[in-house]
């Protein structure tokens, strides 16, 4: 199997995985939307971006705690609702929907120890302060743990650079994960993150914001809800309620497609798929 039939049967079981959830979501009144590059895909391409290997979503935390909470024990018979709660080596903090009996393996996984199968992300969006200054010190306090937690877990830690800067971020990983795993436990490290994502009990702001990859400066209620319908491989999906301006501030010119040398997929070291068919890394 070389790596574009990978990538389409990868996609295909990540498709299932979205299917169920909208029927389970719908089942639960749960509201819910397409998120990030699962968006840009479905505004851009009606599908997948052609090398794109992950699909995302987002909820509102109300809805997000209520999903997880039904989900564990409720999502029908060949899937499974993972975090850290019930999973060994698990270093997100957010929730993903395994398809069960299939594997994802990257160096970060197979280093924490995380038994990871095909999945869709589940992204819980919080409510920011109004304070600026307070709201700065949630979006620093979620980043900084979130980074905690993944060095916690693996020093095998993708960075943004090659060459000579590559290597002294990956020796730079490697000592922060040392230092990490003596100072700090998973626990701990959770718990410090969650107090950037409990409610502002003072002077909330009208602004949301996925608060485990806060890149953007937060979105306001109505720009989320209610969903409006895109097509996504054939079937209709929420996406937030203004899908242009969410894609503006999240990613700038998103109709412009980006330079092929940066069209980027990003496969794992090990798919098993399930049905008796697996692709491993060169």
């Amino acid at each position: 199997m070389n790596n574009t039939e990978a990538l389409k049967k990868l996609q295909d079981i990540e498709l299932d995985i979205l299917i169920m959830l909208k029927d389970f979501c719908l089942q639960h009144d749960i509201s819910w939307f397409l998120d990030g590059g699962t968006v840009l895909g479905a505004a851009r391409h009606k599908g997948f971006i052609p090398w794109d290997d992950d699909i995302d979503i987002g909820m509102l935390r109300e809805d997000y705690d209520r999903f997880v909470s039904l989900a564990k024990t409720e999502l029908p018979s060949g899937y499974s609702l993972h975090d850290w709660s019930n999973t060994p080596g698990y270093s997100a903090m957010f929730a993903k929907v395994y398809k069960d009996n299939t594997k994802f393996y990257t160096e970060e996984t197979i280093e924490a120890g995380c038994d990871q199968g095909i999945f869709v992300d589940i992204f819980p969006y919080d409510q920011l302060a109004e304070d600026s200054a307070q709201k700065k010190k949630q979006i620093r306090n979620a980043r900084i743990w979130q980074s905690i937690l993944y060095l916690y877990y693996t020093r095998t830690i993708v960075v943004p650079h090659k060459g000579l800067l590559g290597t002294a971020e990956r020796n730079a990983c490697k000592i922060a994960h040392s230092l990490v795993s003596r100072l700090f436990d998973p626990d701990f490290i959770r718990k410090k993150f969650n107090r950037s994502t409990l409610p502002v009990r003072e002077s909330p702001s009208s602004l949301y914001l996925s608060l485990p990859w806060p890149n953007v400066p937060g979105f306001k209620r109505s720009d989320l809800l209610p969903a409006v319908t895109l097509l996504f491989e054939g079937y209709e999906f929420p996406v937030p309620a203004r899908p242009e301006a969410f894609l503006e501030a999240t990613y700038g010119n998103w109709r412009q497609l980006p330079p092929v040398d940066d069209r980027h997929t990003h496969l794992p070291k090990h798919l098993d798929f399930g049905d008796g068919t697996t692709w491993s890394a060169d």
